[in-house]
């Protein structure tokens, strides 16, 4: 297989090429990866064919501002970037305590790019070149483009144009923001002369130019009393689509944030360009003898065939960062790329997944999208499904048909995850039976998050039975073709809204259907989602009646750690080293019935000799079948999207405070 050249990341890989200054330096919080999986490469390589030189500077030490003067100051700016996650969920979990590995590090070494990236190296750069245009970029700056709630310090911090050096933030995914930035800046323009670029945040003292705009409150008005926050956001929340958008302002004493509206989604012409483009497809070679970039293992066979979500969770930021309207590619494109995977020395015949945010949203999800937009005030399939809502897998199918048949290619996957309640709604099974008879290894991984229907709806979820039809469908379709495969729920434990009893009730369900799930995802409360918001708050956004914040009805936060670690616990009761912590839960929640030893009990009332676990029939008898083909479904998104593209969670015995209004600090 050929391998096309990396761009420069030395002086001399620079001078080799011919170029005496770049045009743009791209710092990256990232090890250096060539691949469309990976934001910075797209951007790089698509100013590459715009005519444009483009430096790489990896992973630059932040503690010494020599590090970015490695290619000089160049010709038209510095893009910025913390990498494919934002750099405060790589290096903390959600108990905000440090990962041992940074999959986006040679050998997966932690330490190698600060925290906060994109406001450090911004600083960084800014303290060496005073007047050089920076453009900020990637999920983090882009979720960090207004006032947002940082977790990792309980509290609500300004604008990153606020707090770093940077011009501007081009947020989104970036390619149309980018070029029209690279091209207005080579023809002369000022950096701060580009108030006009759609997909893009500045900074100024002067609104007299800025035309039909929205003013979101203040900043401090919104520290004093985060109720001001929810109000904010749900605006911005509204104002996410291409087509209906308003540019909204965020005002900061005499200096205000200016947010453009997005920027027009790709055609598919120009999504099969991007992936056209001519990427090594590869890391750089000088991580070899690191052993290279671990999170390339989990791509590099992969096959991104979409972008953008209509399923819009609450918990997830792909409204903000990628929209609702979906891009996708062409068959031959995606073909093309089959073709060139089989051409890899390491290809073994797998491709590991064809898909994206959702692997089965092939089309945006009505006609009038990519004319008018989404809708303001509706989702396509919360809280339930629009009748607009055109349902239809047949390209889908037809696509995974043509990557079976490419020569060198033994077997084809979709990990990327499946929206159970769109292939409910669709009456012909055959991409079900596609999928069954083709495309999974055994299990299928889907995410019905929780049972109960209260926190289903705080989590934007479909009801409980519509995940239940679906297990009782797919259990069905193996039947029919003689075939043996799991269900594997993804669950979520203390989203916003979810009591001990609502918890309870989950491991009810787990204990019925005979499973016990391997790992358990605590709510992580990560910057412009609407949980987030939920949790910083204590209310929802939704429920917001004209701009009154009192309007906005409270939800239960389970924000103190050790009851989230209850509530983690019941997830896996039959675990023995849960013991305590499931019974302390049990009785929080007032079901003492599920302690002794009838066929629904959780746990027995005590430990046997020696620490382990007493279990009941009906829990010995799940606990060794958590294998088994349960009516449940459901796993983990992986895949490959490239959505960190764009330049490019005291424990105290808190039984106390169960079924109380979480008090959150600056909130009156």
């Amino acid at each position: 297989m050929k391998r096309e050249k990396f761009l420069p990341v030395t002086r001399q890989d620079m001078e080799e090429r011919g170029i005496t200054r770049p045009d743009f330096v791209y710092v990256i919080g990232d090890a250096y990866v060539d691949h469309p999986s990976f934001g910075p490469a797209i951007l790089s390589r698509l100013l590459e064919r715009r005519g444009f030189s483009v430096c790489i500077l990896a992973q630059p030490d932040w503690r010494d501002p020599s590090s970015v003067t490695l290619f000089g100051e160049p010709r038209l700016g510095f893009l910025v970037s913390a990498g494919n996650m934002d750099s405060m969920v790589n290096h903390y979990s959600v108990s905000r305590k440090r990962r041992k590995k940074d999959a986006y590090s040679p050998g997966g070494k932690m330490g190698l790019r600060p925290d906060r990236a994109a406001m450090v190296y911004c600083n960084l750069i800014r303290s060496v070149y005073k007047k050089t245009p920076i453009i900020a970029g990637g999920i983090e700056a882009s979720l960090r483009r207004m006032a947002h709630y940082d977790y990792w310090s309980d509290s609500l911090r300004r604008s990153l144009l606020m707090d770093c050096g940077a011009d501007l933030i081009s947020y989104g995914m970036g390619e149309h923001s980018i070029v029209e930035i690279a091209e207005a800046l080579d023809a002369g323009l000022k950096v701060h002369d580009l108030t006009f670029i759609a997909g893009t945040c500045y900074r100024t003292k002067d609104l007299s130019g800025v035309r039909d705009y929205v003013l979101l409150p203040e900043y401090e008005k919104m520290r004093a009393d985060r109720l001001y926050y929810a109000v904010s956001f749900y605006e911005q929340y509204r104002n996410t689509d291409p087509f209906n958008a308003k540019t909204l302002v965020e005002p900061y004493g005499s200096v205000y944030v200016v947010q453009n509206p997005p920027a027009k989604p790709l055609t598919t012409q120009e999504m099969d360009d991007l992936y056209d483009l001519p990427y090594a497809r590869a890391w750089h070679p000088d991580y070899d003898k690191e052993g290279g970039i671990p999170a390339f293992s989990e791509v590099r066979f992969s096959i991104t065939l979409n972008r953008g979500c209509f399923g819009a969770c609450n918990f997830c930021a792909l409204n903000f960062h990628q929209g609702r309207i979906i891009q996708t590619r062409s068959d031959e494109s995606v073909l093309n790329e089959a073709k060139l995977l089989t051409k890899d020395p390491q290809f073994k015949g797998y491709i590991h997944d064809v898909g994206g945010p959702t692997a089965n949203f092939r089309r945006p999800s009505c006609k009038k999208q990519l004319e008018s937009g989404t809708c303001r005030n509706r989702q396509c399939l919360f809280p339930r499904p629009c009748p607009n809502l055109e349902v239809d897998h047949l390209a889908y199918t037809q696509l995974l048909q043509k990557l079976r048949k490419v020569e060198g290619v033994r077997k084809v996957f979709v990990r990327s995850g499946i929206r159970f309640d769109y292939v409910m709604l669709d009456k012909d099974d055959s991409f079900l039976r596609e999928l069954v008879s083709h495309h999974i290894s055994g299990q299928l991984k889907v995410a019905p998050e929780h049972v109960s229907a209260s926190v289903l709806r705080m989590l934007g979820k479909p009801p409980h039975d519509v995940y239940t039809a679906f297990a009782q469908r797919y259990n069905q379709m193996n039947q029919a073709l003689g075939m043996d495969q799991y269900l594997v729920p993804y669950l979520i434990s203390s989203h916003p809204g979810c009591t001990m009893k609502d918890a309870v009730k989950l491991a009810e369900y787990l204990r019925d259907i005979h499973h016990q799930p391997e790992q358990v995802q605590d709510f992580y409360p990560t910057p412009s989602t609407l949980s987030t918001v939920m949790y910083a708050t204590g209310v929802d956004p939704r429920t917001l009646q004209g701009n009154d914040p009192k309007s906005m009805k409270k939800v239960y936060i389970p924000s103190d750690p050790h009851e989230k670690a209850m509530q983690r616990a019941l997830m896996q009761f039959r675990d023995p080293k849960l013991y305590s912590l499931v019974k302390e839960a049990l009785v929080c929640a007032h079901r003492e019935d599920l302690i002794g030893y009838g066929q629904k009990c959780l746990i027995r009332p005590e430990k046997a000799a020696g620490g382990r676990q007493r279990l009941s029939a009906r829990g010995n008898q799940g606990a060794s079948s958590s294998g088994k083909k349960s009516g449940s479904s459901s796993g983990k998104k992986s895949g490959s999207s490239s959505g960190g593209q764009s330049l490019s969670a005291r424990g105290k015995n808190s039984s106390s405070v169960y079924g109380k209004q979480r008090k959150t600090k600056g909130r009156k």
